[in-house]
């Protein structure tokens, strides 16, 4: 029944993003010592949501529209960052910043799920 509801599923893809943006900070903290390791980044989510409303195109096939997967919003961003001497690009200042970001978007994402919640209990008398 809830996962009818828009704003359950909205609420549901912010908090699945946040975590693959977690996995992505967690892989270049992870390669921080390799070298000529490029550092990653994904788009938040609401980068994501806010270029997906002018978008009226949609693939109807696969391979129907090819976008290459380090170019877009929805795929793994390379930084242009400086390199280290081994052409490592990872800073880790930097990645625990993005993490504490990511950790505020899931957290966000939970809110808005508990909340939700709680004013759907509220109408139908259980709260």
């Amino acid at each position: 029944m809830y996962e009818k509801v828009a704003l359950f599923q909205v609420a549901s893809d912010m908090a699945r993003h946040a975590g693959s943006r977690q996995a992505v900070v967690a892989r270049n903290i992870a390669n921080a010592d390799t070298p000529g390791f490029q550092a990653h980044r994904l788009a938040s989510f609401a980068d994501i949501v806010g270029q997906g409303q002018s978008l009226s195109m949609k693939a109807t096939r696969a391979g129907h529209m090819r976008l290459a997967p380090s170019s877009g919003p929805h795929g793994s961003l390379q930084l242009a960052g400086a390199a280290s001497p081994n052409g490592n690009s990872v800073s880790l200042e930097d990645e625990l910043m993005e993490s504490v970001s990511v950790s505020r978007e899931h957290s966000r994402a939970i809110t808005v799920y508990r909340h939700s919640m709680t004013v759907l209990r509220t109408a139908l008398g259980r709260g």
